[in-house]
């Protein structure tokens, strides 16, 4: 990355004061090389001489000159330099500097932008573990793909990342799911049950129930309702639904590592095994439960409860570990999974939650530093809720789903470009419209058909070339002189940002930086390619904006792929 070249030539003229008694010994050197705002400002900047004066006992103004007069001599890459302000360091690269960078881009094609700044290091991440209950909804897509791209990003800096998906096939859910599909079953044979408050309503149920039926026959006909469902047929009806959500992720093209059941949890006895290395901190005790705040639930009473000193370790109350009935609680087992995860060696977590689990994060994050002493382990990304409009109008039914609008039915009809690149529009924390009609629509309105257009015209130019038989000439630091117009200057600027946007979304967990760089890199690209006579008779010059548009296509592709989203030749 250039920002590194300048950091390290930092670095260096600090050294070299430190060896003339401007610093101690052992002072160690902290600052930050960013790139300014405004471009009047240089290519990057550093605030060393404000954060080091203190300890260079020098007006920050004053030690930023001595930097400068220290930097290595005969460096190549910065052009000039200036004190701006109250001592920062403004640093203008020389034109080769950035006109060079295609040649990296050409050498290293797909791998531009990727890194080794994860270290190997081990990380798992969790995401969209919708309830086994039903179809996909669109914000389990949006947390899907939130997790998928977050994912790819940290690879792309060389950490090794672990995909897991949660199955929620324990617990009264999953109980609900199989007493709706026995009243639909038992309709199928003619016997009328209403179905009761809090079942599932859906066409799917209906499906379920039929496959039940064609597999089964009347083997689970009962004269009346019975209290609960069997197991074999909670099973059955669980099995569907993972079938359905398999095929809904394979369409987004997400794939997981490891298929974790909450189920194995009780039957292999690991929340027993949490709850003993709680027990041994002496960090379970008999309690009351202070009542609860807000509007009083019926059921509750003051009655000794199991609990776990989690506000010892940031949480704002103790929390129960098991109900009046000896059951454990689904924190219990929330706490065994997590366990169970820090077990498997992993150096960090990452969990993918919708937005109504953010209560329940600092309860969880406190018991795995009270089992691991980490209190940094577990960080969690939360994903709103999408907002689907049809014609300005929105969407919210789905016969198939009863009461929402399937993740498949949008993606069967938008495609899964669109879908992905949509949900990546606006950070995971904020709310998201998806206008159905715009993300389909083939006009520079749409980001991803913006994006992918800037991609195909680069591969039209190419096309263009051979269709007159010039030859593509390779590109060389010769030719690349010749790019002295600032729209070009302004595009290599931004080709140079890519590895530090793929950094930068990566260790933040924020996709939608990529895209939202793609959509500034493909602005500046059809802003050029509509300007300037690419395709020029000058030999040269010809060579050298072919030269940018190739590395412009490539860095592209390489967005798009970070995206999980195509990058198409011709549109």
């Amino acid at each position: 990355m250039l920002r590194s070249l300048i950091e390290q030539l930092v670095f260096a003229s600090l050294q070299q004061l430190q060896q003339q008694g401007v610093f101690a010994a052992e002072q160690p050197f902290v600052f930050q090389v960013e790139r300014p705002r405004d471009k009047n400002h240089g290519d990057f900047a550093t605030n060393a001489a404000l954060v080091l004066a203190k300890s260079a006992r020098l007006p920050p103004r004053q030690l930023a000159e001595r930097i400068l007069s220290a930097l290595p001599a005969g460096q190549t890459a910065v052009e000039r330099w200036e004190v701006a302000g109250p001592g920062f360091i403004n640093f203008f690269l020389t034109p080769q500097t950035l006109q060079n960078l295609l040649v990296t881009i050409g050498q290293q094609a797909a791998d531009y932008g990727k890194s080794h700044s994860g270290q190997g290091r081990r990380i798992q991440v969790e995401f969209v573990s919708a309830n086994p209950t039903g179809p996909m909804h669109l914000g389990h897509g949006r947390g899907a793909v939130t997790g998928d791209v977050i994912v790819r990003l940290l690879q792309a800096i060389g950490c090794s990342v672990e995909r897991e998906y949660y199955i929620n096939d324990a617990g009264g859910q999953t109980l609900v799911l199989g007493r709706s599909v026995l009243i639909r079953y038992h309709g199928l044979f003619g016997q009328e049950w209403p179905l009761p408050e809090g079942c599932y309503p859906g066409e799917y149920v209906l499906d379920i129930a039929k496959a039940l039926q064609a597999e089964q026959g009347d083997r689970w006909l009962t004269p009346t309702p019975p209290e609960r469902p069997p197991q074999e047929v909670v099973d059955f009806a669980i099995a569907r639904c993972l079938a359905w959500i398999r095929d809904d992720l394979k369409l987004l093209n997400i794939p997981f590592d490891t298929w974790f059941s909450e189920r194995s949890l009780h039957e292999e006895g690991l929340i027993v095994h949490a709850i003993e290395q709680l027990a041994s901190k002496d960090l379970i005790y008999e309690g009351i439960l202070e009542p609860p705040k807000g509007k009083q639930p019926e059921d509750w009473e003051p009655r000794p409860q199991r609990l776990f000193r989690s506000s010892r370790f940031g949480d704002e109350v103790d929390r129960p570990l098991q109900k009046s009935d000896g059951s454990y609680t689904y924190f219990a087992a929330d706490i065994a999974y997590h366990l169970n995860k820090a077990e498997r060696g992993f150096a960090g977590l990452i969990n993918i939650w919708g937005a109504d689990h953010g209560g329940y994060i600092k309860r969880v994050q406190s018991a795995l530093a009270a089992l691991t002493g980490r209190h940094d382990l577990l960080e969690v990304r939360l994903v709103q809720m999408v907002n689907l409009f049809r014609a300005g109008q929105p969407v919210r039914m789905s016969k198939r789903a009863g009461t929402f609008v399937t993740l498949r039915e949008v993606v069967e009809e938008a495609g899964a470009d669109a879908v992905r690149f949509w949900f990546l529009l606006r950070s995971s924390g904020a709310g998201l419209d998806f206008d159905l009609d715009l993300a389909m629509a083939k006009t520079n309105e749409n980001p991803v058909f913006y994006v992918q257009y800037a991609h195909a015209r680069v591969h039209s130019l190419r096309r263009r070339l051979q269709d007159r038989e010039i030859s593509d000439i390779p590109e060389s630091p010769h030719y690349l002189q010749r790019l002295s117009e600032e729209p070009e200057r302004e595009l290599l600027r931004h080709l140079s940002r890519f590895p530090e946007v793929v950094e930068q979304a990566a260790l933040e967990k924020e996709p939608q930086k990529i895209t939202h760089y793609l959509l500034e890199v493909a602005a500046a690209f059809h802003t050029y390619y509509n300007g300037y006579k690419i395709l020029d008779e000058d030999t040269d010059l010809r060579a050298a904006r072919m030269a940018l548009s190739k590395a412009v296509g490539q860095v592209i592709a390489n967005g798009l792929t970070l995206l999980g989203v195509s990058a198409p030749e011709q549109m």
